[in-house]
C-alpha cells in the first residue's frame, strides 16, 4: 500500500479490534507505546476524558481508547506526516465521533488559548482525568538526526523532552487525574525534576527490561497532582520482555492479551 506524501505503508494489528497504517521506512509503534498505553489504562480505568500528547500515528491514543470505549479522546500532534496518519487511523477504525486529533505543539498548551481549544474539543472544562505521552529520548546534539522528518521528530527532542510533556500534564490534568509518560531509564532525574516543576508527584515507575539480566531501556512513570497525593511514596516495578534464554515472558504475553491480541504476531513490537 502506497499513498502520496506518505510512501509505502503497512497495515498492522494494534489491538483485537483496531489496526493502524504505518510507514515502512518511517516511525513505527513499539513496546514503549504499548507499555505506556497499558500503564495509562491501569492508572485510570474509569476515565471518561483522555488526552494523548504528541500522539504520533495514533498508536497509544487508539490502544487506550480501545480499552476505554466510552471515553472522549483528544490527541495532539505537530508533525505533519504523523498527524495525517493519526487522522487516517482514527477514521479507518470508525472512531471519529469520539476521537479528535488536533494539529499543534504540546508546549503551546501552557498558554490560555490553545489550552482552551483542547478542553473545548474534549468537552470537559476542568480537564482530562487521564493524559499520556511518549516523548522522544534523544536531546538535541546527542545523535545523528534521521534524514526522515517523521522519524527525526519522534526520536530527537526538537519540541522538548519529558519535561515539556510533564509541564503540559501539570497544566491540563483534572483533580484526581493521572498522567503517564515514558522516558530514558538512564536519566530518571529528568522525570523527577520535570514532575516537581509541574506540580506533580510520581506514583509509580515501571522499568522496561528487554531481557532478564539486562539494564532497563526506558521507564514509564505515573504521576498525579501534588495536592491530590501529598504523602505518596513512588512504587517501583519492572517489566521483562524476554527471559535469559530469549523466550517471551508471561508478562509479555499478558500485555498482548490485555489488548486482545494473540500470544504472538509477526508484527508484534519488541
Amino acid at each position: 500500500m502506497t499513498e502520496p506524501q506518505l510512501g509505502p505503508l503497512t497495515d498492522d494489528a494494534l489491538t483485537g479490534g483496531y489496526r493502524v497504517l504505518q510507514r515502512k521506512q518511517g516511525h513505527r509503534y513499539s513496546i514503549d507505546d504499548v507499555l505506556t498505553a497499558h500503564e495509562a489504562c491501569r492508572a485510570r480505568p474509569d476515565a471518561t476524558h483522555y488526552v494523548d500528547l504528541g500522539c504520533g500515528l495514533g498508536s497509544v491514543l487508539l490502544m487506550v481508547a480501545y480499552k476505554l470505549p466510552g471515553a472522549r479522546v483528544v490527541g495532539v500532534e505537530a508533525q505533519d506526516v504523523s498527524f495525517q496518519l493519526a487522522q487516517q487511523n482514527v477514521e479507518r477504525n470508525g472512531q471519529v465521533d469520539r476521537i479528535t486529533v488536533q494539529r499543534g505543539d504540546l508546549r503551546d498548551l501552557l498558554q490560555p488559548e490553545p489550552r482552551a481549544a483542547l478542553l473545548q474539543a474534549l468537552g470537559r472544562g476542568e480537564g482530562p482525568q487521564l493524559i499520556s505521552g511518549t516523548p522522544p529520548y534523544m536531546p538535541v546534539g546527542t545523535s545523528t538526526p534521521s534524514p526522515d522528518e517523521q522519524r527525526r521528530y519522534a526520536r530527537v527532542e526538537l519540541r522538548g523532552g519529558v519535561e515539556a510533556y510533564l509541564a503540559a500534564i501539570g497544566a491540563l490534568l483534572a483533580p484526581g487525574g493521572r498522567g503517564v509518560v515514558c522516558c530514558d531509564a538512564r536519566t530518571p532525574e529528568r522525570a523527577l525534576r520535570g514532575a516537581a516543576e509541574a506540580g506533580l508527584l510520581p506514583l509509580r515507575r515501571l522499568d522496561a527490561i528487554p531481557r532478564e539480566g539486562a539494564e532497563a531501556l526506558f521507564s514509564v512513570w505515573t504521576v498525579a497532582r501534588r495536592q491530590d497525593v501529598p504523602d505518596t511514596v513512588c512504587v517501583e516495578d519492572r517489566f521483562v520482555a524476554r527471559d535469559r534464554e530469549g523466550q517471551r515472558t508471561p508478562a509479555y504475553h499478558a500485555l498482548r492479551a490485555f489488548f486482545d491480541l494473540p500470544p504472538s504476531s509477526h508484527h508484534a513490537p519488541t
